[in-house]
């Protein structure tokens, strides 16, 4: 069944109008008509099966019938990821989502090669990859900082998997191995790596992990995908454990 992300509260039996966007894929890329069936959800009030009630020139208007899975969330993880050329953040954006982070916060470093992107395009990234994952919310995607200023302000009880491929941090499974469970978050950086000042910043905080992905070099949004895979295995929902 199609499932659809909505800003919008979601009850029984009050109407939901679509915006132009999605009743347009509903009507005319996916030929759904009145009497048809949808998921809808919205990261606050579960997943809800709808019918389609009006299907007309000014949009599509569903009606809920049942809730069908109550609101839940995966584990409290974030990803920072310096900016890197658009394709690559979007990668990265997309597949942070199928992967279950939280948040995808983006950061520039001394070593970044770009320092703009489009957070609203990037989130609609992030929306349709929840919609085809299954998962009940849509990651946040946070406009760019500086990665001091990130630091600056850093949550005490968040633990910082400092992905650091200088060569001599311990593999990241080794460096989970027996860690506490608590909201973490995954750091990645440019392709150019970061400077020495960053990395001895880094290496100094006392809530960051060192950790290292492979023998080889890899681009940033390959380093991405499998740190947050190999977090998720380690740390998060993938062990079947309940989170919240």
């Amino acid at each position: 069944m199609i499932r659809l992300f909505v800003s919008a509260d979601l009850a029984q039996g009050v109407a939901l109008a679509l915006d132009h966007g999605q009743s347009h894929y509903l009507t005319s890329v996916m030929r759904r008509d009145v009497g048809d069936e949808v998921l809808v959800f919205n990261g606050r009030d579960g997943e809800w099966r709808t019918a389609i009630e009006v299907a007309g020139k000014r949009g599509v208007i569903l009606r809920p019938l049942a809730l069908e899975r109550p609101q839940a969330f995966g584990p409290d993880v974030d990803l920072i990821v310096a900016l890197v050329k658009r394709s690559r953040i979007e990668t990265i954006v997309e597949k942070a989502a199928e992967l279950g982070a939280r948040r995808v916060r983006l950061a520039i470093t001394e070593r970044t090669n770009a320092e703009r992107t489009r957070v609203d395009r990037l989130s609609a990234i992030a929306a349709e990859a929840a919609e085809q994952t299954g998962r009940l919310d849509v990651p946040e995607i946070i406009e760019p900082v500086k990665l001091g200023k990130l630091i600056d302000g850093w949550e005490a009880s968040r633990r910082l998997l400092f992905c650091d491929e200088a060569g001599d941090a311990r593999p990241v499974l080794d460096a989970l191995a027996g860690a506490a469970s608590a909201p973490w978050a995954i750091l990645i950086g440019p392709e150019g790596g970061f400077s020495p000042a960053e990395r001895e910043r880094l290496r100094n905080l006392p809530y960051a992990t060192p950790a290292s992905l492979g023998p080889r070099i890899l681009r940033a949004d390959t380093a991405a995908i499998s740190a947050l895979t190999l977090w998720q295995a380690a740390q998060g929902d993938w062990r079947g454990l309940e989170v919240s």
